[in-house]
């Protein structure tokens, strides 16, 4: 007998669905589970990403990458299987790249191209307020492990009070803590900054991509690496103890390197900057990548 053939009446006629009884009701339920057994993976990551809050343009708003403020949930899966030995892994540029992949694009500014990344430029000249912060940032061909001399490496981060410039409601007319430089002959950049907050659900942390050259980067044309740099929790925690981190003592308290959605599949050990300096002074931080 046919499935259709069940529900025959003695005239002949198809019976009404509704009239069908338990057993095709059972039937059907049965047949429903059995769906979502198959699919049932599929529907449950739709509809959590379908739950999951998304990225306002608020320092207070959850990102959908896995990297903004308040976290956002796990960061996407980055595809590291090529990676050379010792080669700096790939991560999320987060919501707030503004290089044109989520909206606005700083890149192609006059202006951007600059070592001093405190202030805005342009139509603004705000200079985001904290403590003082070198970033240096040496770039080697993972291959050869030579200089990568004349690459192009841009770099943002989020001020004081976890806001990013250009996208979080309390900086959107701001586009200070964006940069773009040349590595020089031992493939180094400097960026002079501020230390950022650790904002809820992320540990803190400084976003760059490198570009093969620096007219590659200002016409956001392809991105060689995109990764971040942990800041770590010895400075971090005498910086946020200072006037103006309030807000990220509390956050940094609720995060670790390694429950970190972005450094805890191996706890930063490429990305950990070494850090010198104090709080009255200003602090440098340090990294060697591959690439």
């Amino acid at each position: 007998m046919s499935t259709d053939d069940r529900w025959i009446d003695e005239n002949g006629d198809p019976i009404d669905e509704d009239h069908r009884g338990l057993v095709y009701d059972i039937r059907t339920l049965v047949d429903r589970r059995r769906a979502l057994g198959i699919f049932g993976g599929i529907a449950a990551t739709a509809l959590l990403a379908a739950c999951s809050p998304q990225a306002s343009g608020s320092a207070a708003s959850d990102a959908p990458q896995g990297d903004g403020p308040q976290g956002g949930g796990a960061a996407p899966a980055e595809d590291d299987s090529d990676l050379l030995e010792g080669e700096v892994p790939n991560e999320t540029a987060g919501p707030y790249p503004a290089d044109g992949s989520n909206g606005v694009n700083v890149l192609d500014d006059s202006g951007i191209v600059r070592s001093d990344i405190r202030s805005s430029f342009g139509s603004s000249s705000t200079t985001a307020a904290g403590v003082p912060l070198e970033i240096v940032l040496t770039v080697r061909d993972a291959a050869t492990g030579s200089a990568l001399t004349g690459a192009g490496v841009y770099l943002w981060h989020c001020d004081r009070d976890g806001n990013y410039s250009l996208y979080s409601d309390a900086a959107k007319d701001e586009n200070y803590l964006r940069g773009v430089q040349q590595t020089d002959e031992d493939g180094t950049v400097r960026f002079t900054s501020i230390y950022p907050a650790c904002y809820s659900g992320r540990w803190p942390h400084i976003h760059f991509e490198v570009y093969e050259d620096v007219d590659t980067a200002v016409a956001t044309g392809p991105i060689v690496k995109t990764s971040q740099i942990a800041l770590p929790e010895e400075s971090n925690a005498k910086v946020y103890a200072t006037s103006g981190y309030e807000d990220s003592v509390r956050n940094a308290s609720q995060v670790t390197l390694a429950g970190d959605n972005v450094f805890g599949d191996d706890g930063g050990i490429h990305q950990i900057a070494t850090m010198t300096g104090s709080v009255s002074d200003g602090y440098t931080a340090a990294l060697t990548i591959a690439v």
